[in-house]
């Protein structure tokens, strides 16, 4: 069943963590069967607190969502996403 990991930027720390983290995130899809579908477009809040940004990624299924998620590749880039800025990161499977 197809799955979706969400990005939620709540807030950026460090903006030079942060431009390392998208580089290599962005190195970090190769090989990966995945589809952004939503990449820091204009969003707004209806409930909650804002985000500063959204990102939505479609895979084939969790797993694949996973292994990319656990890879080397995107690890090494997580490090600077935790300096820095501020996410809520989840996945969840669709419907059907």
């Amino acid at each position: 069943m197809t799955a979706y990991v969400v990005f939620i930027k709540d807030g950026v720390n460090d903006q030079a963590e942060l431009d390392q983290y998208n580089a290599k995130a962005g190195a970090s899809i190769a090989g990966h069967p995945l589809k952004p579908l939503a990449f820091y477009g204009p969003n707004e809040t209806w409930e909650g607190p804002a985000a500063e940004g959204l990102v939505i990624i479609e895979f084939p299924d969790i797993d694949a969502a996973k292994a990319w998620y656990n890879s080397p590749a995107y690890q090494d880039a997580k490090v600077h996403r935790l300096k820095g800025a501020s996410y809520r990161v989840m996945v969840t499977e669709g419907v059907g």
